[in-house]
């Protein structure tokens, strides 16, 4: 698994290059998506979906009116039914960004499944070797996995403004990432206000690493990448010792989001065997906080790090466009990828409004 050193979690958009295909707005048809020992496949008729309304949104994508998206897969009743590509090719990891956070949530969950981690357990006695740990009062300690999970971690943090902002403080300080949100400052008790803080999901993934006994890339390669025969994945990391940005340092290819999406929409289970649990699939997927964000006309529901949109529609979400849809009432998972912050709201846009209508129910 391959690591860099990273200055910025909400990095810039990878340079689009290798193979793909005609922009599908001068063709005529979808690409062809073939079976292969990775992923069943076939037409998109034979599942239900309309593959001329497909075809019509590629041709839209193409033609850049829902701006600068590189990807846009689907998956209906295990079968990859779409793999179109703009500028991107299925061989190359994308970055996934805060997408990096519902899989950290699978991370901890395996980890709880195994009974190396509780959700009540608290975060900074997981960390003796820091002690003295600044700004320490009873609301830092008493902040558990659970409070990091569900972003009510009582920290004096906000990352809504990037510029200026802990996260970007974190990220261009080339410190000890743990040590740097262990001494941050409170401001409320846990339990108590949701704030978006992927500071919280570091401190996670370094918990994860501490209970599991070893790093949480390493983790996931062998417990969650590999049984799901995810490749070519790899994470931006800093310091303590190569800690990865669990927050939004992922990389995976489409086609790997989307074997995560189909693992979720069938309960933790890949190909009939289990990799996390059933009960934190349905734990972890459950909205536990109504209405914290809205992407554009979408009101969000939160629950472990994974959204839930209406229709109860389980949702993963990162900067610049990056999204997995997982449709339990349509056997459906949708994967985008893009470019831009400017065309972020392109996912759920075009999910509505193009790949819902063009599934037939039943």
């Amino acid at each position: 698994m391959r690591q860099s050193a990273i200055a910025l979690a909400i990095v810039p958009a990878l340079a689009c290059g290798g193979s793909s295909p005609a922009s599908p707005s001068t063709r005529s048809q979808l690409t062809p998506v073939v079976s292969s020992a990775e992923w069943p496949a076939s037409a998109p008729d034979s599942q239900g979906v309309n593959a001329q309304s497909i075809l019509d949104l590629a041709g839209r994508i193409g033609r850049g009116e829902y701006g600068s998206v590189s990807s846009l897969l689907l998956v209906r009743n295990g079968q990859l039914i779409v793999e179109e590509y703009f500028g991107w090719s299925a061989s190359r990891a994308h970055t996934v960004q805060s997408v990096t956070k519902s899989v950290t949530s699978l991370l901890a969950g395996m980890a709880v499944d195994r009974g190396r981690l509780s959700i009540v357990d608290r975060a900074v006695d997981f960390f003796p070797g820091y002690r003295p740990i600044a700004n320490l009062d009873e609301r830092k300690r008493a902040i558990t996995v659970r409070d990091l999970l569900t972003m009510r971690t009582g920290l004096d943090w906000s990352e809504g403004v990037y510029a200026g902002s802990p996260l970007q403080q974190l990220n261009d300080c080339r410190c000890d990432w743990l040590r740097f949100i262990l001494d941050w400052p409170m401001r409320d008790a846990p339990g108590t206000r949701w704030e978006y803080v992927s500071g919280g999901v570091i401190l996670l993934g370094g918990i994860v690493g501490v209970a599991s006994g070893e790093r949480i890339d390493l983790f996931a390669a062998d417990q969650l990448f590999g049984p799901l025969g995810i490749e070519n994945a790899w994470w931006y990391s800093g310091l303590p010792d190569g800690l990865p940005h669990s927050g939004g340092g992922l990389n995976l290819r489409p086609r790997d989001m989307a074997k995560i999406g189909q693992l979720v929409l069938d309960g933790g289970r890949w190909r009939g065997t289990q990799i996390v649990s059933e009960s934190w699939i349905r734990e972890s997927t459950q909205p536990r906080l109504s209405g914290v964000r809205s992407f554009g006309a979408y009101a969000a529901d939160y629950g472990y790090l994974w959204w839930t949109l209406p229709r109860g529609i389980i949702t993963a979400s990162g900067a610049q466009g990056q999204w997995i849809f997982v449709v339990p009432s349509m056997s459906l998972v949708v994967v985008v990828t893009g470019e831009s912050d400017a065309n972020f709201l392109s996912g759920p846009d075009l999910l509505y409004k193009d790949v819902l209508p063009a599934v037939r129910l039943g």
